[in-house]
């Protein structure tokens, strides 16, 4: 006995040597399960990556949507051929992702060695499950009796005075990746995008990427079971985030936007998730497919995505495999999805934003705050030590304390957590956009409005050298979501087109951090002028041709009014 450990042992270290030569890597999470189990399952990812170049951030959504799926698909089309034919002559249960050039794969310590003299591949990471904790407080307390007309949040980030426009999130999908949803649960059955009144259609509009009971799971019997044809919510988790998006009924007023479609993945076996399953469930919102897994189509990506949950370290993300979550998050955002993430429920100690997809700087990163205005004391604060990066995160907060909203039980009930805090900002994604429609698929654009509207709060917590009253700070961000300020921007962010003929003359980029050009559709010599949100001028500008590049890399961030001799028609830019 004694002798067969230390063979393997030495074979094993053997191949991880030989592995680190070919400059591939094993994670040690591998050879920990491999030695424990005998097998273990992994996510393998290959070595080439995509090229976007040609790529264009002035694209329609649609086209952004279409270009970078096209790439990612063949992409993994060419470079993972290979390595498909070699797990199908080996007899291994696998299945390729395309959202990142990876796949998934049952291995044995036999094909491990065979895996790392590949060429072909950067790293082997254990795909592992683990338990989440999406929501601080899982102890729900119904407050019924309440039945306030509309939720003290709602009220809070004044998106009711945003309805009261006729602004609703009409035109919009949101999209989330939970527990599940209980798709006919009255308040959210009618806002599902396979609900078109009399009939429901699930295709294009949910996907289960549960294929097996988690191992964490206390049983081996899931009330919804595997491999869902339609929405079910094993937990009520996704529900509750579900209605906080769109929710409304004739009783109670608890969405942020509530003439918003929506669509659903399940991510998580009763709370407990994979890699894997994340992964899964983003792929099928960049490129919804029918209820086999079959011709996708970009066209139907939603706007943003919801996300109330981690990827923790002991499920396999750490410093060393990042990258995978990230790719996925940058190639979303590419597309022109939003994509929305809960900042955790660690608490208010320095650095506690420690986990994908939260961490990263293009995730939409929410922190909570309660009904007294002051951050929640759940809450995950920055700054993103675990990367070394120092990013400071959140970007925004949202109401997440007693936050109303019905999970499997029907009844209005109020859950704790920056679970709950997210699905306001993905609400607020869809006014924005309902707003101006132009804005759909510009990422940045949406962001910025978010941020740049925000209530700031000073950070009560001191971590190292970092300024309490900057903006943003490690605690608030840039501070709690205002969605009547962030839509009345949206509305007045307009097209080139729609600038040049109320005004004579367009401006862009916007927003802004270096220069904007601007362009007159009248012959010259004019006279322009900026003004700062006080209406004080702070700049003059004489132009004799139709185009010309003006520098304001010295002017402070902030909001800013420009016109044209002395006309009454003002443009609005952003200055980053």
């Amino acid at each position: 006995m004694t002798v067969k450990k230390i063979h393997f042992a030495f074979l094993f270290l053997t191949s991880i040597g030989f592995c680190l030569a070919q400059d591939a890597s094993v994670h040690p999470s591998v050879a920990h399960a491999l030695a424990k189990n005998g097998s273990a399952e992994v996510i393998i990812q290959l070595k080439a990556g995509p090229d976007f170049s040609g790529y264009k951030k002035t694209w329609k959504k649609e086209e952004k949507t279409a270009f970078v799926y096209e790439r990612l698909k063949s992409l993994a089309s060419l470079s993972q051929s290979d390595l498909i034919t070699f797990l199908t002559a080996e007899k291994v249960d696998f299945k390729n992702f395309w959202i990142i050039n990876a796949i998934r794969a049952e291995i044995n310590s036999d094909l491990l060695s065979k895996l790392i003299q590949r060429k072909d591949i950067k790293a082997i990471y254990f795909n592992e499950p683990v338990r989440t904790l999406p929501a601080v407080d899982r102890s729900i307390r119904d407050l019924n009796s309440r039945n306030p007309e509309i939720t003290w949040g709602i009220k809070r980030i004044k998106a009711d005075r945003v309805w009261e426009l006729g602004i609703e999130g009409q035109g919009v999908t949101l999209a989330g990746q939970d527990t599940g949803y209980k798709w006919d649960m009255q308040g959210i059955k009618e806002k599902y995008r396979g609900w078109d009144g009399s009939g429901v259609k699930h295709d294009y509009n949910w996907h289960d990427a549960i294929h097996k009971i988690s191992p964490l799971s206390s049983d081996s019997i899931n009330p919804c079971g595997l491999n869902l044809k339609e929405p079910c919510d094993d937990h009520g988790h996704g529900t509750h985030t579900a209605g906080t998006m769109v929710g409304f009924t004739d009783e109670m007023a608890y969405g942020v936007a509530p003439k918003a479609n929506w669509m659903g993945c399940r991510n998580m076996e009763r709370g407990n998730g994979a890699p894997d399953t994340y992964i899964e469930c983003f792929e099928f919102f960049l490129a919804p497919t029918d209820l086999n897994g079959e011709n996708p189509k970009t066209d139907l990506a939603p706007h943003a995505i919801n996300n109330s949950w981690f990827c923790s370290e002991s499920e396999g993300c750490n410093p060393g495999n990042f990258m995978f979550m990230e790719d996925v998050v940058n190639h979303l955002t590419l597309a022109g999805v939003v994509v929305v993430v809960s900042a955790g429920n660690s608490g208010n100690s320095c650095g506690t934003i420690a986990n994908p997809p939260a961490m990263f700087q293009n995730s939409l990163t929410v922190g909570s705050f309660a009904d007294n205005d002051s951050i929640s004391n759940f809450s995950s604060i920055g700054p993103v030590y675990i990367d070394a990066s120092r990013r400071v995160k959140p970007d925004v907060v949202a109401p997440g304390s007693a936050v109303l909203s019905r999970p499997l039980s029907g009844n209005l009930e109020a859950w704790y957590g920056t679970s709950m805090a997210g699905p306001h900002v993905a609400g607020l994604v869809a006014l924005i956009i309902s707003a101006n429609p132009a804005l759909a698929g510009q990422v940045d654009q949406i962001s910025e409005i978010i941020r740049l509207t925000s209530r700031a709060h000073d950070s009560e917590v001191n971590c190292d050298s970092l300024e309490n009253t900057a903006v943003p700070n490690h605690v608030y961000g840039y501070g709690k979501i205002q969605a009547d300020a962030a839509v009345r921007m949206a509305i007045i962010l307009k097209t080139r087109d729609q600038q040049s003929e109320e005004t004579g003359f367009s401006i862009s980029p916007n927003p802004a951090q270096d220069y904007i050009v601007l362009r007159s559709n009248t012959e010259g010599p004019h006279n322009y002028c900026i003004y700062n949100s006080m209406s004080a001028p702070v700049m003059k500008i004489r132009m004799t041709e139709s185009e010309k590049e003006i520098h304001i890399n010295h002017l402070p961030a902030g909001v800013y009014l420009i016109r044209m001799d002395e006309r009454n028609e003002f443009l609005k830019f952003i200055k980053q």
